[in-house]
Parts: structure tokens; C-alpha cells; sequence
């Protein structure tokens, strides 16, 4: 069977209080793992490595149910992998979150009346950094809550100064490779940040906004474009039609009259125009709109650019100096006087684009940026995956991946912040650029002066898997655990987090990517499957979750939601029922502790196990062997639904149960069940440890004597199966489930005793008559024994005498009329089943629903005749 490997321990106490309070536990436990090092790496370790990274959270954040679900998944494959020998590392640290923090310290000195500026860069940098020690770190005491077995010795922060040289370090390279370019492009740009920002700070929403169609040209050399944006009209450059649209042919190449200004504009054809949307013809803004930009350069049109890092209208005439906002109106009026509007549709409602900080409408602007060219790093990261270096599970999300990798336009890293990594390139008097390595002394001197962005928060935590473990220094933790073994993540940040890892990975560490394995998860959601939002009213502190039911309560119920790739549901019901989870395994291991179950000593011989005994060995091994292979292909919900009706269903409501007349009767096949009980237990904690960490270190400990739980060996298979004990041990459980399911529809209270003859000469049975009898509460059947009901299961005849207990007469009379109202329930839809001009009119629901109606009536009939078959007669 499977052994423990710690040394013997002082006999253990069997004492257990009543109830498990979590409150008392966590806590304490979690600081003595911490002090024993238990969840420390050490790179001279000659134990396989076994690697992965914390998402790393932003500094500004705290523990919500995505990271308390992200985490419980990290933490079950460490503390496994930790007990199967593995030298393990959970590298813990967090994000500078350039954005959102900047803005967290922004607000605090608005509160003071103060702007970034007033302080100026270098003591806003100071005050952010104070802020960070002060504020920046209650996420760590939460993931000790929620019970994080991160190495936290390697705790990393993505500005200190191991990772700041990293940054510089990969910058330099990049710059040298001719992989970073200075650049005008169109960006995301945040009038109210100020900044440029990433394809992932920008959400997506339906907003009402216009549809404006508008008359450019006059006479013959008339044409209507539509926009929503009527205040960039005044950037227009040109207007653009498809090659092939018979409709525009005469007007391509010529200049028409651009409305409100003094500037006539050319009709260029492109194949980008669809000549099916709309009236055909788009106009085009270069400076402020993606896909008009890549017009321009084919055409080279020039770009004017309206409007200001405030989205304030710059241009010359009336509109100069309003908000977008206000030009849009004020514009579209303008051109209404002047005949020029042809259609205007209000609401019409359309996809825009807000910062996900301040949630300002972003403007898409023309800026001078520096940018990663993603051609080469981008096929590599794709290779890696077609190669079958990198596995992504599940792997139906490969073609996400691939979508995304093969497509990737340049990614644009400049952000106009004061807080994160500065761009490391010096300008100097007479136009001189240069990039400065961690090892070279910037350029100083009159006139010189360092770029004034800092780099997207993406481009550090893209360096992450190795960053973290000292590159670009050749580190003994570098050699030991870079590739990581696995990366588990969120679906959502696929593209962005983790096609970077995979570009800066195989770029930096010459071609070796930084996991083998990218195991995504889905969303956590309400118990209603909607998005948990503050707008929604629906989001939940797991703090407040853990506080009432326990830490472990709320991972059971989040491993247990964890289908690969898939999102997850959670309500408080299903913590509750958790809780309740964790409770049973308390009772029944302070039950089984009070009865002698024992790991001392090797398991007895199996010829002297009884049945009942071979059987959840039997059933125990299976179990192992199928966690084992839930956890290989991270099936986190399988392993703990098996977890769970393994402990629940068979340890504790079978196995328990039906060896208490044995513990009653003691002598040696009662001191063989302890044994295997005391064996069943330390191997279900084990295999619930990963999970559910609290309590099973708590009840493992106290049952086996052992140091701790997390640095015990993990479960193996042993091989051990006894298919003729299973089979002996389902047909005593067909006996007592089916005898249950007739008292209870019989009215019996679960404690009411029954006069019963078993019929079990020469059946496997015999030898569990004691426990069946206990069980069912079923007495000798006496001298006036008589027989009223009798049941047949698998095999075994139960006779039961129900005189006395039941009256007959009265139970047949009810179960009649229940018959009665049932057969009329049949029957009236039965009617309007079978009439066609009903079928024809009544809606698909309504019809449904008769059809159920229906189905649950021919239930209720089969189960009423089967009751009254049962019945003894007059």
C-alpha cells in the first residue's frame, strides 16, 4: 500500500475538539510552515525542479476571487509536486502597475490639492515609492490568508533592482538587434492619463453615440461619407473608395471641396474600402484613426492632427479650443446650415473603446513612440508551440494563440508617465541617440538629456520567468529552474502577458522558451454565470468568504468550478457547502481517532482483511491513480468531485459505517479494520491536501504523529485491487439503499426500528448481516414474526413486518388517490398533446412545459404502483 515516508513520531494524541474552527488554525499553521522553510527552493537541491511564477498581481491591488482561483490552482500543483519529491518553487512577487499605480498617488495628492507637477518627476517617483511600502503590500498578507505556498525569500518586485537591470538589459539588446525603433504611429491614447496605453488597459463598451452621413464636394463631384467622429472631419485628408466600385471611377484622382475649411482633398482607391458598407466612400483621418493611417502610407497622404493630448481642437478657426465632445456638436451644425447633412441616426449604438483606468473614451492619435518590431520574436513564439516545445491546454485554445501570434502588429512600449522603467536612450545637442546598457555610463554634458517615457508595464513583466530568477546574470537558480514547468493563467491575458513571455523567453535565453506547459483557466463568475462587476452589485471579497467559512471551504469550491479553459461559477451556497465538506472529514477523522484507527505498523495481510476492508483498499488505490491523472491534465474539478465522493460517499458514509459493528465487536478483525481505517484516512489527507491544506494538516498530523502534511510523500498506487470485494460490497449497498428508499416511502422516521428476516444462506451477504441490520435498523424478527412487505434486491430477500407500524389500509387508501390525481394529470396532457390546433397556436415554451407535465406524471404513476405492489394485501 502506500507508505509514509517521515520517520516514526511520538504516538500521536487523539484528541480533536469538537468542532473545527478555522479561525484558530490557519493562522498558526501558516506561519510555522513558513518558519520551517518548507515552502523555500534551493537551487543546489539534486531533486527535479519544478517551476512556477505567480501571475505577479499589481501592487495596487488586493486579493479578488480571480486571484484567490488562480492561486488555489498554482498552490494544489506545488504542495503535489513538493510531496513527490520534486525541489519545488512557486515564485512569488508583484507588478509596478505603471498606470494604475500612478494614478492611485495622483489621486491621493488631488486630495491635497497638488498635481504630479508641482513635486516634479523625481519626488513624485519618491512619493509613489513611498506609497508602495506603506500601501503597496497588503496582497501578501492576503495570500497567506488563502494559504500560498510561495518561496517568499524570492520575493520580486518588478522595479527593484535585479529585474530594473533586467529591463535595461533586454532593451539594449533589442535596440542593438534593430528590434526597438523610435516611430510616428497611430496609438490608444488617454486624454485623461495622458498616455499612450496597451491594447489591454483599453475596454470595450456599447455606447449611444450618431452616425453622421455628410456631403463632401459639389455638383458632379459629390460624394457622402458616414462617421461617428464628425469632429475629426476636420483632419480628413483625403476620401478613400474601392478599385472596382463603378459608382466613385470618375472620381478617383480628383480634388473635391473639404466642408468648414479652406483645403480640398483627393479621392484615392483602396482595397480597404468595402464597397458594400455604407454609401462606399469613407473619409480619411491619418492622424487620428488606425486604418486610415495604413491608407496614408499607401497613398502618402499627409497627417494633420486636430486635436491635443487633452482631445482639445487645435485646428485653426471656430472650433479651436473645444473638447471633441463639444466640437462633434458644434461641428454637425455647422455643416447642417451649410446643406450638408444628408442622414443623422441617434442612438446609434457602437463599440468605443475607455481607458480601463479612468474609463475616459480613448482617442486614437498620431505620436512619436517607441516600438518592439514583432515580426521575428512573434514566428519564434508561434514555432515554439507548433514544435511541440510549449503545450497549451486545453489545447483547442491553440488556435487563439496562433491567431493572435501570426497577426501581431508592433508593439508599441512608450508610456508618457513619470512612474516605471525609463526608457534608457540619451538625446544629445546635435541630434545623437543613444541607447545606454546597465554596464555604460549615460552621455552627460551640456545638451544631453534621457527620453522622458517609461516603458509599458508589460515589457518588464514580459521577463518575468526569468527575470525574476536573476538573468541576466547566469544565477545556480537560473540553471535550476528556468524553463519553468508550468504557466497557469488566465484565457484573458493569452495574447498579451503571455505571447510577451513567450517572444522575450525564447529571444533572451537563446531559443529556449520559458515553460513547457500554458495551462489557461477561465473567468470567475457569478453563481448565475454573469460577470462579477461593481456595476453589477455582484462582486465578492473572498476575504469576507474566508472570514466565515474558512480558507479551505473557498478553494474546494474554486477547485472544484475549474474545468480547463472554462469560466467558473461561484455562489455562497457552495463555499457553505464546502465548509460543510471540511467538517465531515473533522468528524469523521476525530470519529475514527476515538475509535483506535492506527498507522502504526505494516498493513495486515489481505487473507486476513475482511471484505469490507479489501474493498476500500481496493477503491483507495483506484483513487489515487485517477487524481494522478486528473492532476497530469490539470482537471481540477474531477480530481476534487472524486476527492470529494471518495471521502464523503465511501470512506465516511460506507466504509465507516458498515465497520462499526466490527469496532463493537472487537477482537483481531477489529484491530485489522483499525488499521486499514487509520491507513484510508492518511491517504485521503494526503491526496485532499493540495486543495484543502488547513485542515488536512491539522487531522494528519494529529492521526499520524508526522512533522507536517506538506512534506509528506505524496500517495502512489500500489497496485492493490480486489474486484470481488467491490462487487460483494455494491451489492450490500443495492440492499440497504433500496430497503432505505421503501421505508421513506413508506412515511418510516430514519430511527424507527422494524421487525426483519434477512434471507442471506450462501449469499456473499451473510457475513454483513450485523451491519446491514445496524444500519437499516432492522430487529430480530421474533416469535410472532410476520411478513407484510417483502423486497427482493440483487439477489438477497428482506422481509419486514410493518404491522403495528403502518396502517395498511389507510396507506393503500392515500396512494389511490394520489394514483387517481396523477392518472388525471396524464390524461389532461394527453389532451392537449393530441389536439393539432392547440399544438399550432401554443408557443414552443408553453408546449414544453405540458410535455413535462407529462413526463412527471407517468414518474409518479410507476412509483405509486410500485409502492402499492409492495403493500401487503387486505
Amino acid at each position: 500500500m502506500t507508505e509514509n515516508t517521515q520517520q516514526p513520531q511520538p504516538a500521536p494524541t487523539t484528541e480533536l475538539p469538537t468542532q473545527y474552527t478555522p479561525a484558530e488554525v490557519e493562522g498558526k499553521l501558516y506561519e510555522r510552515w513558513v518558519e520551517r522553510g518548507y515552502f523555500e527552493a534551493d537551487a543546489d537541491s539534486e531533486k527535479p525542479p519544478y517551476t512556477v511564477v505567480i501571475p505577479p498581481p499589481n501592487v495596487t491591488g488586493s486579493l479578488h476571487l480571480g486571484h484567490a482561483f488562480e492561486h488555489t490552482l498554482i498552490d494544489a500543483l506545488t504542495r503535489r509536486k513538493r510531496m513527490q519529491g520534486y525541489e519545488t518553487l512557486w515564485q512569488p512577487g508583484m507588478d509596478h502597475a505603471g498606470i494604475a499605480t500612478q494614478n492611485v498617488v495622483e489621486r491621493e495628492l488631488a486630495k491635497e490639492g497638488k498635481s504630479r507637477h508641482d513635486l516634479g518627476r523625481e519626488a513624485f517617483v519618491e512619493r509613489v515609492w513611498q506609497w508602495k511600502g506603506e500601501s503597496g503590500g497588503q496582497i501578501s498578507g492576503q495570500m497567506r490568508r488563502l494559504g500560498d505556498g510561495v518561496a517568499w525569500s524570492r520575493e520580486r518586485f518588478t522595479m527593484d533592482e535585479g529585474l530594473s537591470q533586467a529591463v535595461q538589459t533586454i532593451f539594449k539588446r533589442l535596440y542593438d538587434d534593430e528590434l526597438i525603433y523610435r516611430a510616428e504611429r497611430i496609438i490608444n491614447w488617454c486624454p485623461r492619463c495622458l498616455t499612450a496605453i496597451s491594447d489591454i488597459e483599453v475596454e470595450y463598451q456599447d455606447d449611444d453615440g450618431e452616425l453622421v452621413s455628410m456631403k463632401y464636394g459639389d455638383g458632379d463631384e459629390t460624394i457622402v461619407v458616414a462617421t461617428t467622429r464628425a469632429e475629426t472631419m476636420l483632419g480628413d485628408t483625403a476620401v478613400a473608395v474601392h478599385p472596382e466600385d463603378e459608382r466613385y471611377k470618375h472620381l478617383v484622382g480628383k480634388l473635391i471641396k473639404l466642408p468648414l475649411t479652406d483645403r480640398s482633398i483627393p479621392v484615392v482607391a483602396d482595397e480597404h474600402v468595402d464597397p458594400e458598407f455604407g454609401t462606399g466612400a469613407v473619409k480619411v483621418t491619418p492622424a487620428h484613426d488606425p486604418n486610415d493611417f495604413e491608407i496614408g502610407q499607401r497613398h502618402d497622404l499627409p497627417a494633420i492632427a486636430v486635436m491635443d493630448e487633452h482631445a482639445v481642437i487645435t485646428a485653426h478657426g471656430p472650433f479651436q479650443g473645444l473638447d471633441r465632445l463639444e466640437a462633434r456638436s458644434a461641428i454637425v451644425a455647422a455643416l447642417r446650415a451649410e446643406g450638408r447633412i444628408v442622414a443623422e441616426k441617434r442612438p446609434y449604438v457602437h463599440s468605443v473603446g475607455h481607458c480601463s483606468r479612468c474609463k475616459t473614451t480613448i482617442e486614437p492619435r498620431l505620436s512619436m513612440q517607441w516600438w518592439v518590431k514583432v515580426g521575428p520574436l512573434a514566428k519564434a513564439a508561434g514555432d515554439a508551440v507548433r514544435d511541440g516545445k510549449v503545450k497549451i491546454h486545453p489545447q483547442e485554445m491553440e488556435k487563439r494563440y496562433f491567431d493572435w501570434v501570426d497577426n501581431l502588429h508592433d508593439w508599441c512600449i512608450s508610456r508618457q508617465l513619470w512612474w516605471g522603467h525609463r526608457i534608457p536612450v540619451w538625446y544629445g545637442p546635435n541630434g545623437e541617440v543613444v541607447c545606454v546598457g546597465p554596464d555604460e555610463e549615460a552621455p552627460s554634458g551640456e545638451g544631453w538629456y534621457q527620453d522622458s517615457d517609461v516603458l509599458d508595464t508589460w515589457f518588464s513583466s514580459g521577463l518575468w520567468p526569468f527575470s525574476t530568477l536573476g538573468w541576466p546574470e547566469r544565477t545556480d537558480s537560473l540553471a535550476k529552474f528556468y524553463p519553468n514547468s508550468v504557466l497557469v493563467t488566465g484565457y484573458d491575458i493569452l495574447f498579451f502577458w503571455v505571447a510577451r513571455m513567450m517572444m522575450f523567453g525564447l529571444y533572451a535565453m537563446d531559443g529556449t522558451p520559458p515553460f513547457h506547459t500554458i495551462a489557461l483557466h477561465g473567468m470567475v463568475r457569478d453563481q448565475n454565470g454573469k460577470k462579477m462587476s461593481k456595476s453589477f452589485g455582484n462582486v465578492v471579497n473572498p476575504l469576507d468568504w474566508m472570514d466565515k467559512y474558512g480558507s479551505d471551504a473557498l478553494r474546494f469550491t474554486l477547485a472544484r468550478g475549474a474545468n480547463p479553459g472554462v469560466d467558473v461559477p461561484i455562489g455562497e451556497d457552495w463555499v457553505q457547502g464546502s465548509r460543510n465538506f471540511a467538517n465531515k472529514i473533522w468528524n469523521a477523522t476525530r470519529f475514527a481517532l476515538m475509535n483506535g484507527a492506527t498507522v502504526d505498523g505494516p498493513l495486515p495481510d489481505a487473507s486476513k482483511m475482511s471484505s469490507t476492508d479489501r474493498w476500500i483498499l481496493s477503491r483507495l488505490n483506484s483513487v489515487v491513480a485517477e487524481v494522478d491523472a486528473y492532476y497530469e491534465d490539470y482537471q481540477f474539478a474531477k480530481l476534487s468531485d472524486a476527492l470529494f465522493h471518495f471521502a464523503w460517499d465511501e470512506v465516511f458514509d460506507w466504509y465507516v459505517e458498515l465497520s462499526k459493528t466490527t469496532f463493537q465487536a472487537g477482537g483481531e478483525a477489529a484491530e485489522v479494520s483499525k488499521r486499514v481505517l487509520g491507513e484510508v484516512l492518511d491517504v485521503t489527507l494526503r491526496l485532499l491536501h493540495p486543495v484543502v491544506p488547513f485542515v488536512t494538516e491539522t487531522l494528519w498530523t494529529t492521526l499520524t504523529g508526522g512533522e507536517s502534511v506538506v512534506i509528506a510523500a505524496w500517495p502512489s498506487d500500489s497496485g492493490f485491487r480486489d474486484a470481488d470485494a467491490e462487487r460483494e460490497i455494491e451489492t450490500v449497498q443495492s440492499v440497504i439503499t433500496e430497503v432505505r428508499r421503501f421505508r421513506a416511502d413508506q412515511g418510516l422516521q430514519p430511527g424507527q426500528r422494524v421487525p426483519a428476516r434477512l434471507t442471506l444462506a450462501g449469499s456473499a451477504l451473510a457475513a454483513h448481516e450485523a451491519a446491514v441490520r445496524q444500519l437499516l435498523r432492522l430487529q430480530p424478527e421474533g416469535d410472532s414474526f410476520t411478513a407484510t412487505a417483502t423486497l427482493p434486491v440483487a439477489g438477497v430477500e428482506v422481509a419486514l413486518d410493518l404491522s403495528g407500524i403502518i396502517d395498511f389500509a389507510a396507506e393503500r387508501k392515500r396512494l389511490a388517490k394520489d394514483l387517481a390525481a396523477a392518472e388525471k394529470e396524464k390524461a389532461q396532457a394527453n389532451a392537449k398533446l393530441g389536439n393539432e390546433a392547440f399544438l399550432a397556436k401554443a408557443p414552443d415554451h408553453v408546449v414544453d412545459k405540458i410535455r413535462g407535465r407529462l413526463a412527471k406524471a407517468d414518474e409518479d404513476i410507476a412509483r405509486i404502483q410500485a409502492q402499492l405492489e409492495k403493500l401487503p394485501q387486505a
